[in-house]
């Protein structure tokens, strides 16, 4: 059922596709605002049978009455800018659509096209800046809410709001916290544009990007990286791909790893006391200890990964433990 508007409240077009915009659209409606349409990408196929599924905020917007626009594209689309021209909105709000949207779009609303990006600009400008701040390993990150304009997030910022990254969070788990993070402070966000007092604030030229990851990236590089490098390979790609590595001619996805001290390893394996001096012999990606009970544990650079969680091929994801139950690795071979 549509809700009836209130004159004090904003006539919003949301924009968005996936879960993390899908918290947002929640929140906004919630506030009072009248949402005139959601925009937002076409149904994909899914799954075994490949059925088409509806984007995280088209349930939404089908759950509560919400109009629903699915445009293919939304540069050149002249019927498209037509219909949001007739919604007449006072705000685009714009949450991970997956789209760049064209000057003629950002002119309709009468208070300026919003952005809700999960980065504290002009840090991690670009497609996939939540992944990027895992990645590279950083320690805090937030989100900002800004008026949009045709760069890649460029706009004159408005609100942010900082949060720490946790050292074993994982991209899937920052992901949510931020979408959550994200839609509270779009609520304020438009509640400081409709009483007039949204500020504005220009981006510096000391920006970062975060471009789209590929596939190439998630392969372990045991001989360049080091230990918490590839540990941070694999919390920022988990749940997105899994970084892999290859034993045997068989590729393993790993989910979860911690990375631990050589003197660590001691208190584990005791009886490596005296054979401690030949681990700095020992190539990169050497499988050190493979037990059902105590783990396993792999050779890197500057210390010793332990695997926590993976998945071999055509298999489901497991702890490490549960793995060597059923799989043989044995100690000495190579991961590569």
């Amino acid at each position: 059922m549509l809700r009836k508007r209130s004159d004090k409240m904003l006539k919003i077009v949301f924009m968005g596709t996936p879960d993390f915009a899908r918290v947002s659209l929640e929140k906004v409606y919630d506030a009072g605002h009248e949402i005139e349409a959601v925009v937002t990408n076409v149904d994909k196929p899914k799954g075994r049978g490949m059925k088409l599924l509806p984007s995280p905020v088209k349930q939404f917007a089908e759950e509560k009455g919400i109009k629903i626009l699915q445009p293919l594209k939304v540069k050149n689309n002249n019927l498209f800018i037509e219909e949001i021209k007739q919604l007449n909105p006072d705000v685009i709000c714009v949450v991970a659509y997956g789209k760049i949207l064209p000057k003629e779009l950002l002119d309709i609303p009468k208070l300026g096209c919003i952005n809700v990006h999960g980065s504290l600009l002009p840090q991690y400008r670009g497609a996939a800046p939540i992944q990027w701040s895992v990645l590279n390993g950083d320690k805090k990150t937030g989100i900002t809410t800004m008026y949009m304009d045709v760069g890649m997030d460029t706009g004159d910022m408005i609100l942010k709001e900082e949060t720490e990254i946790g050292d074993n969070e994982t991209t899937g788990e920052l992901w949510g916290r931020l979408s959550i993070l994200g839609g509270d402070l779009l609520v304020k966000t438009l509640k400081l544009i409709e009483e007039g007092k949204a500020p504005r604030e220009k981006q510096g030229e000391n920006f970062t990007t975060a471009p789209m990851l590929n596939k190439e990236m998630a392969k372990i590089d045991w001989e360049t990286k080091n230990a918490e490098q590839i540990k941070n390979l694999v919390r920022g790609l988990n749940p997105i791909m899994g970084a892999y590595s290859y034993i045997n001619g068989k590729k393993i996805k790993f989910w979860k790893v911690e990375v631990i001290s050589e003197k660590d390893l001691e208190k584990e394996f005791p009886e490596l006391v005296e054979y401690n001096y030949k681990l700095k012999e020992i190539g990169a990606g050497t499988v050190l200890f493979s037990d059902a009970k105590k783990g396993l544990y792999i050779k890197a650079n500057d210390g010793i990964i332990k695997v926590l969680e993976l998945q071999g091929e055509n298999a489901r994801k497991m702890s490490a433990n549960d793995f060597l139950r059923g799989n043989s690795i044995g100690v000495g071979s190579m991961f590569e």
